[in-house]
């Protein structure tokens, strides 16, 4: 089942359960995929949903980070609540031991020896993590074997 029909039956359901905060989250991300169609003009697929919901919860923990410096810990709750929602729809987060093992596998693949290849591992390496892993700690994690 496409991620679009996922999306588009639960809100379906949150409405049946009268579900007022998954519903919203679940409107929000299909306003965001309609406008990404839009701009990109591109027909939705699972990876650019992906991508969206991505970014979506990114956005969220970082409001969540803002909310509790500022001592806002009501709306660092519903943010929680928001980026729980979103993760439903998110393939399953990859584990330390299987990131570990695809840097490697991408290190060797892509013939990488400096950091001046960095740019080539983490084009294999972006699709095979997009919406799996943080690519931002993942990229940290490459510049430390290339420097290593």
């Amino acid at each position: 089942m496409s991620l679009l029909i996922q999306l588009k039956d639960e809100m379906k359901n949150a409405m049946r359960a009268k579900d007022k905060l998954r519903l919203g989250v679940i409107r929000m991300a299909l306003s965001a995929i309609k406008q990404a169609e839009i701009d990109h003009k591109i027909e939705p697929t699972d990876d650019s949903i992906i991508a969206v919901l991505t970014k979506m919860v990114k956005q969220r923990k970082e409001s969540i980070k803002m909310f509790n410096d500022g001592g806002r810990e009501d709306m660092a709750a519903n943010e929680q609540a928001e980026v729980i929602a979103l993760e439903d729809f998110l393939p399953q987060p990859l584990t330390q031991e299987e990131i570990i093992k695809l840097i490697e596998n991408a290190i060797t693949e892509s013939g990488a020896a400096s950091m001046a290849d960095m740019g080539k591992v983490m084009a294999i390496l972006k699709p095979a993590m997009q919406g799996k892993a943080d690519l931002g700690a993942v990229s940290g994690q490459v510049r430390a074997a290339l420097n290593s």
